[in-house]
C-alpha cells in the first residue's frame, strides 16, 4: 500500500458541489425574480400608458380631426400613474398613442453579480367610439 492519504479529497469535492447548488438555486430564485419585474414593468408601462390615452383633445376632436390626444395632459397622466405606484419612467405622444416606458432595477439576491434593469415599453391609442359601433 501506499503511504498517500486521501482524507481531504471528498471535503473538495462536497465544497465544490455545495457551491455548484447554491449557484444553481441562485439562478432559479433570482431568474424568478428578473421575469416577476418584467411582468411587473409591463403591467406598468400598459396601464400608464392606457391612463394617458384618456386624455384626449378635446378641440381637435370636435373639429373633427379624430380622436388626438393632450401631449402635456397625457403625459402628466402617464407619469402620475407611475408615481402613485412608487415608480418613474417616461412617456411620449405622437397624434393619438402614448408610449410609456417603464425601467425597473432588480437586485439578484443570491447571484454574485451586480443588480439588472428591467425594461417595459407600451403603447396605447385614443379610439374614436363613433367608428367601433358602426355594423
Amino acid at each position: 500500500m501506499s503511504g498517500r492519504s486521501e482524507s481531504g479529497s471528498l471535503s473538495a469535492f462536497v465544497a465544490v458541489v455545495a457551491v455548484a447548488l447554491v449557484m444553481v438555486a441562485g439562478m432559479a430564485y433570482d431568474g424568478g425574480e428578473i421575469v416577476t419585474a418584467q411582468a411587473t414593468a409591463r403591467d406598468l408601462a400598459s396601464s400608464a400608458a392606457r391612463a394617458g390615452a384618456q386624455e384626449i383633445d378635446v378641440d381637435a376632436a370636435r373639429s373633427g380631426d379624430g380622436p388626438l390626444l393632450d401631449p402635456d395632459r397625457a403625459v402628466a397622466a402617464a407619469m402620475d400613474f407611475l408615481a402613485a405606484a412608487g415608480e418613474r419612467g417616461s412617456a411620449r405622444v405622437d397624434g393619438a398613442a402614448i408610449t410609456v416606458t417603464v425601467s425597473l432595477r432588480q437586485p439578484m439576491r443570491i447571484l454574485p453579480v451586480g443588480e439588472r434593469t428591467v425594461t417595459a415599453v407600451d403603447t396605447a391609442t385614443a379610439l374614436d367610439h363613433r367608428l367601433e359601433s358602426r355594423p
